[in-house]
């Protein structure tokens, strides 16, 4: 395993009590993704037999590389929204499948649309056949353009149902609508964490799968121009991933969390400027910021109420963001080639 991913793994084990991880059989969807990955990594750590499911259309192997063939480690290469699951009993179910990067879902809307309906309605049922307890990896982006911030579990929000992200808020929404109708109907064990920007290990940077932090950092290393959309006035909330990752496990293993959705990110707002200039003077970079064209119903601001999640969870992040960050840069250097 990457040192860097397995120290932090063996940090993360330590905050997280043994009642979070019991060993049971763990379906995880959307597991060679970047979240899904650390969350395979977790679970197989606790001696919890894991069954990954990834079509590999934004997940990665290489980032199970290091599991497969391990005992209590199972990978299988499908589509949730076509699923050919093998027929087993699984204790818990976390639902990762998605495409969650804006350049990526533009491209490809119905795609996006069916994974989060579709892909969310065939796992339901599967946790109902199988009297699973089942997680929803839901988003801020249900909460568009929030016209509230902090932004509160009880905000309906502002999204364009028309708009060129609407592909992926709307169909996260109706994936909430889903689960909620199940545990309504047949009183199934769901819950529901609605994630905010994360960044850390294995978030990619590469072509329309990059996000804003792990782009400027490739691009600052690499002494490319770093691409600032609009001004880059707009702000957002970044949360390391071993916060995001803990908060995750704690929100499935929680009894109280039955039925209920909570917001899971950090509260420490960064203009999108900002983030670029600590990135060029962190990496003594020699790029140039320079800026485009502001995409459509791109959010202005997004930061969470995480009152919620210290109560249910008794969580709250504890990575500062300036500590994460120099992080993350270190393993992309370590991961960029020697200069010869």
């Amino acid at each position: 395993m990457d040192p860097v991913i397995r120290s932090e793994l063996d940090t993360l084990h330590v905050q997280l009590d043994s009642d979070d991880l019991p060993s049971r059989n763990v379906l995880i969807t959307g597991g060679a993704g970047f979240l899904g990955s650390w969350l395979c990594d977790v679970f197989v750590k606790a001696h919890a037999v894991v069954y990954c499911v990834d079509n590999l259309s934004t997940g990665l192997k290489e980032n199970l590389v290091h599991l497969l063939g391990m005992k209590n480690f199972v990978f299988q290469e499908l589509d949730v929204a076509r699923p050919d699951l093998e027929d087993r009993r699984y204790d818990l179910i976390l639902h990762f499948a998605s495409r969650p990067s804006p350049g990526e879902y533009r491209q490809h809307p119905i795609e996006t649309i069916a994974v989060n309906a579709e892909g969310t309605r065939n796992m339901l049922e599967l946790a109902r056949k199988t009297d699973a307890r089942l997680l929803l990896a839901s988003t801020s982006e249900v909460y568009g353009d929030a016209q509230i911030i902090p932004t509160p579990e009880a905000y309906w929000g502002n999204v364009n149902p028309l708009g060129p992200r609407s592909c992926y808020d709307e169909s996260k929404r109706f994936a909430e609508t889903l689960c909620i109708g199940y545990h309504r109907t047949y009183g199934l064990d769901v819950r529901i964490v609605r994630i905010f920007n994360t960044y850390g290990p294995r978030l990619r940077s590469d072509g329309l799968y990059g996000r804003a932090l792990s782009r400027f950092i490739d691009q600052a290393l690499s002494g490319r121009d770093i691409t600032v959309y609009g001004r880059g006035e707009q702000t957002r909330s970044f949360c390391y991933v071993t916060d995001t990752v803990a908060a995750i496990v704690k929100a499935a293993a929680s009894p109280r969390m039955k039925g209920e959705v909570v917001n899971i990110g950090n509260v420490y707002e960064v203009s999108i400027l900002d983030l670029a200039e600590r990135i060029q003077r962190i990496t003594n970079s020699k790029s140039n910021i320079i800026f485009l064209p502001r995409p459509a119903d791109d959010p202005q601001r997004r930061c969470p109420a995480i009152s919620k999640a210290k109560q249910l969870l008794n969580w709250f992040p504890r990575v500062n963001f300036e500590d994460g960050l120099l992080r993350m840069i270190t393993w992309f250097k370590e991961r960029r080639p020697a200069k010869r």
